[in-house]
């Protein structure tokens, strides 16, 4: 089941359960309704940009290269615009996060491409490029229009260009009178088509293997000592909270039996 879209700092909806007349003092708490798998963790829901392109999954916002910052959005209609982003810290790219779901795209990397991507729209469409070089996404099924092809730019860390499907660029051309205007007829790549990928910290691998290790280190004294069936020294502990982020803990807590028997009967 697909979580809801929440913005950091915003509070969850609390589903209402009447409670039944036998079952009235023993009433759970919201807090035991809520599985260890359902309560992310503050920086699941944190922003984070994207480094390489096996990192692009799930919600994302597209930083465009322009001043003020601002992202690429889309309108009810299906209408593709570039607007504002207000959620900064010290005015920096690097830490945009959206405060609009319009900002807000779901990236899907096609299956046997190499950084091929669709990008659908809060309202159910897919971001589009025709051969005009106009963006738009009122389409609810994918065609060549509506795939791009994202590559690691060449002379910015961590920045990307979008190709489109006739292998031109999206690009941001700053207007005088008003917000820039996003276009997909760039023929050469530049500054002004170098965007930046802000995700969700939950879908980026690295974040997941570091949350892997930090919950498979999770594991009290007590619980190592009554597996072992023995006291453990500071050392024993520290030897298989270390086996377990490293992923082989069986084998060091055979070895720390094995040294227990031999202790006993030396």
């Amino acid at each position: 089941m697909v979580k809801a879209l929440t913005f950091k700092g915003e509070k969850p909806k609390k589903r209402k359960r009447a409670p039944k007349e036998d079952d009235e003092n023993d009433a759970p708490t919201s807090k035991q309704l809520v599985s260890a798998a359902e309560a992310a963790p503050e920086d699941d829901e944190n922003w984070v940009s994207a480094d390489a392109l096996t990192d692009i999954s799930g919600p994302v916002m597209l930083v465009l290269p322009t001043q003020p910052a601002t992202c690429l959005s889309v309108d009810q209609l299906g209408k593709v615009f570039a607007q504002k982003v207000e959620n900064m810290v010290e005015d920096s790219p690097g830490t945009a996060e959206p405060h609009d779901v319009r900002q807000v795209w779901i990236a899907t990397k096609i299956v046997g491409s190499e950084g091929d991507f669709t990008f659908k729209g809060h309202h159910g469409r897919y971001l589009g490029c025709d051969q005009y070089g106009i963006c738009s996404a009122t389409r609810e099924a994918i065609s060549p229009e509506e795939t791009f092809k994202l590559h690691l730019a060449e002379d910015g860390a961590g920045l990307f260009d979008v190709q489109t499907g006739r292998s031109r660029y999206l690009v941001a051309v700053n207007k005088e009178d008003g917000m820039p205007e996003v276009r997909g007829d760039a023929d050469e790549v530049g500054e002004t088509t170098h965007m930046r990928v802000r995700m969700q910290a939950r879908f980026k691998p690295k974040h997941k293997v570091e949350k892997a290790e930090k919950v498979r280190s999770k594991i009290s004294r007590k619980e190592l000592e009554e597996e072992v069936g023995r006291r453990l020294d500071d050392d024993e502990v520290k030897k298989l909270k270390k086996a377990r982020r490293e992923g082989d803990y069986h084998e060091a807590m055979l070895d720390v039996k094995v040294k227990g028997k031999h202790d006993k009967f030396a």
